[in-house]
């Protein structure tokens, strides 16, 4: 706040919302045989611990949650699942989506198993031993059990002793704990409008990030890149039609929950919510311009795509909603949304490990992506059409 205030931003305010927090404790695991090996993992964000002394088990290994669906009930009664999964590079992230389910359903699938606990290949496509964390959820209908995500290196080292058909015995230790009720908050900061000031363009990223790295790519890029936008129409001195809102998400993270707060709080100006875009993945060029507006407000988004093509943005499906996960909820509620698409290529190197660090930005494409969300908003709250279908 103190920061938006001295970049002379108008009405910075924080939205504040009550969140359940849960915190990292000790976290190890072992393969005790049939050759012993420490391995790098990870809890999952919301798992619960296993007991203090840990727990060991017989490493069973699925080669996917498909395979892991169609064991028996009761298979893997007092037994661990191993996951594995065949997650691969893409530029728009497409693949994250799809694989991603093994990290939000795994455990419960296991323990509808008779699993004591599930081991899950990071669902990343980084070479190093750098676990990827991130959140996941408990069915109500199932027993709770500890899960965690192990490094890739390590996965394929699972997978090769597996494949030698040895019986496989693995010790973990995970002591996470709910610390309960804290308070989070969506931080807004406006350029405000001429003329329709009520009415709202939204730019923005989120401000939390997962413990093991230090959020530069997640999603400290997206904060600067949609801030630095905004401030370059401040200092151009002139002031867009409608309102331009910079809102700087808070728990993005462990479910949206800024994103949700945000429309509580402004359900009943929802028709003045005109249109959003969200800085949300990574630090990398934007190659791909979406959107999702009404015919009226196409010749809008034409020109939004005229003026980005110099820079290496090409127009993508004019039909597609998007705009970033922290817009999911109002988009959910009738939103339009236009995305500035990065290229995601390297993202998943990166993304909830313990590599997400600064040195992995360059100056160069933050630059670009500046210009894009500037030229966005600033034609978005300078018009005077109707994005909503």
């Amino acid at each position: 706040m103190a920061k938006l205030k001295q970049l002379g931003f108008d009405s910075v305010r924080v939205e504040p919302f009550e969140m359940q927090t849960w915190m990292r404790g000790e976290e190890s695991a072992e393969l005790i045989s049939p050759f012993p090996q420490p391995l790098e993992i990870t809890s999952l964000g919301g798992s619960v611990a296993t007991p203090e002394q840990g727990l060991e088990g017989e490493l069973v290994p699925f080669a996917s949650l498909a395979e892991l669906r169609a064991a028996a009930p009761g298979s893997l009664d007092g037994k661990i699942a191993y996951v594995g999964h065949a997650m691969q590079r893409t530029q728009d992230g497409s693949s994250y989506g799809f694989y991603g389910e093994l990290r939000r359903v795994g455990a419960s699938v296991a323990a509808g198993k008779g699993a004591i606990a599930v081991l899950i290949r990071s669902i990343g496509t980084d070479s190093h031993r750098f676990p990827h964390t991130g959140q996941m959820n408990y069915q109500d209908d199932m027993p709770r059990i500890p899960a965690a995500a192990l490094s890739n290196p390590d996965a394929d080292q699972i997978e090769r002793v597996a494949s030698r058909g040895q019986p496989m015995q693995l010790r973990l230790k995970m002591m996470p704990e709910v610390v309960g009720t804290t308070e989070s908050g969506n931080v807004i900061a406006e350029i405000r409008g001429r003329e329709n000031p009520e009415e709202v363009v939204i730019i923005g990223g989120h401000l939390d990030s997962w413990d093991l790295g230090t959020g530069a790519i997640d999603d400290g890029a997206g904060v600067a890149i949609t801030t630095a936008a905004a401030k370059l129409i401040l200092d151009a001195g002139k002031r867009p039609r409608r309102t331009i809102r910079l809102i700087l998400w808070g728990a993005e993270e462990v479910g949206l929950l800024g994103g949700r707060a945000y429309l509580e709080r402004h359900r009943d100006a929802l028709e003045q919510q005109l249109i959003g875009s969200e800085s949300d993945f990574g630090a990398e060029r934007v190659w791909q311009l979406t959107a999702q507006v009404s015919e009226q407000a196409q010749p809008v988004v034409d020109l939004i795509g005229e003026l980005l093509a110099p820079i290496g943005v090409a127009r993508g499906d004019m039909d597609k909603p998007g705009g970033g996960p922290d817009l999911i909820p109002m988009v959910e509620a009738g939103m339009p949304t236009l995305r500035l698409v990065q290229n995601g290529t390297d993202y998943f190197d990166l993304h909830h490990t313990h590599d997400d660090t600064l040195d992995k930005i360059e100056a160069a494409a933050l630059d670009q992506n500046v210009a894009a969300f500037a030229v966005f908003a600033w034609l978005a709250a300078d018009s005077n059409v109707n994005f909503r279908q």
